[in-house]
Protein backbone atom coordinates (compact mmCIF):
# COMPACT_ATOMS: atom_id res chain seq x y z
CA UNK A 1 0.00 0.00 0.00
CA UNK A 2 2.84 2.44 0.70
CA UNK A 3 4.96 1.40 -2.06
CA UNK A 4 1.54 2.00 -4.73
CA UNK A 5 0.94 5.50 -2.62
CA UNK A 6 4.49 6.75 -2.87
CA UNK A 7 4.20 5.92 -6.99
CA UNK A 8 1.16 7.85 -7.04
CA UNK A 9 2.59 10.74 -5.84
CA UNK A 10 5.86 10.28 -7.84
CA UNK A 11 3.67 10.11 -10.79
CA UNK A 12 1.37 13.06 -9.77
CA UNK A 13 4.71 15.43 -9.25
CA UNK A 14 6.52 14.35 -12.13
CA UNK A 15 3.12 15.74 -14.00
CA UNK A 16 2.94 19.16 -12.01
CA UNK A 17 6.71 19.68 -13.16
CA UNK A 18 5.79 19.05 -16.58
CA UNK A 19 2.87 21.61 -16.24
CA UNK A 20 5.66 23.75 -14.84
CA UNK A 21 8.09 23.85 -17.12
CA UNK A 22 5.63 24.52 -20.22
CA UNK A 23 4.85 27.29 -17.96
CA UNK A 24 0.76 26.61 -17.01
CA UNK A 25 1.09 28.12 -13.68
CA UNK A 26 1.98 31.60 -14.98
CA UNK A 27 -1.14 31.87 -17.12
CA UNK A 28 -4.09 33.00 -15.16
CA UNK A 29 -6.70 32.27 -17.67
CA UNK A 30 -9.54 31.28 -16.07
CA UNK A 31 -11.24 29.29 -18.64
CA UNK A 32 -12.59 25.65 -18.77
CA UNK A 33 -9.97 24.46 -21.28
CA UNK A 34 -7.61 26.29 -19.64
CA UNK A 35 -7.84 24.39 -15.99
CA UNK A 36 -8.52 20.64 -18.04
CA UNK A 37 -5.38 21.22 -19.81
CA UNK A 38 -3.27 21.75 -16.53
CA UNK A 39 -5.05 18.91 -14.85
CA UNK A 40 -4.67 16.41 -17.75
CA UNK A 41 -1.15 16.99 -17.98
CA UNK A 42 -0.70 16.68 -14.32
CA UNK A 43 -2.44 13.19 -14.86
CA UNK A 44 -0.44 12.15 -17.57
CA UNK A 45 2.43 12.25 -15.87
CA UNK A 46 5.86 10.93 -16.82
CA UNK A 47 4.24 10.44 -20.49
CA UNK A 48 4.64 14.18 -21.17
CA UNK A 49 8.25 13.54 -21.19
CA UNK A 50 7.39 10.35 -23.55
CA UNK A 51 6.03 12.38 -26.71
CA UNK A 52 2.56 12.86 -24.56
CA UNK A 53 0.86 16.49 -25.13
CA UNK A 54 -2.22 16.37 -23.75
CA UNK A 55 -4.91 19.55 -23.99
CA UNK A 56 -8.14 20.36 -23.69
CA UNK A 57 -9.68 22.59 -26.25
CA UNK A 58 -13.52 22.55 -26.20
CA UNK A 59 -14.93 22.03 -22.37
CA UNK A 60 -19.11 23.09 -22.03
CA UNK A 61 -19.88 23.60 -18.51
CA UNK A 62 -23.31 23.36 -17.06
CA UNK A 63 -24.92 27.02 -16.42
CA UNK A 64 -26.21 28.03 -13.40
CA UNK A 65 -29.90 27.83 -12.99
CA UNK A 66 -31.36 30.88 -12.25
Amino acid sequence: MRIGTGLLLLWLLIGVLAAYQRHYFENHNDSCAATGTVVVTVVAGPLNYLGANPKVHHCKVPQPSK
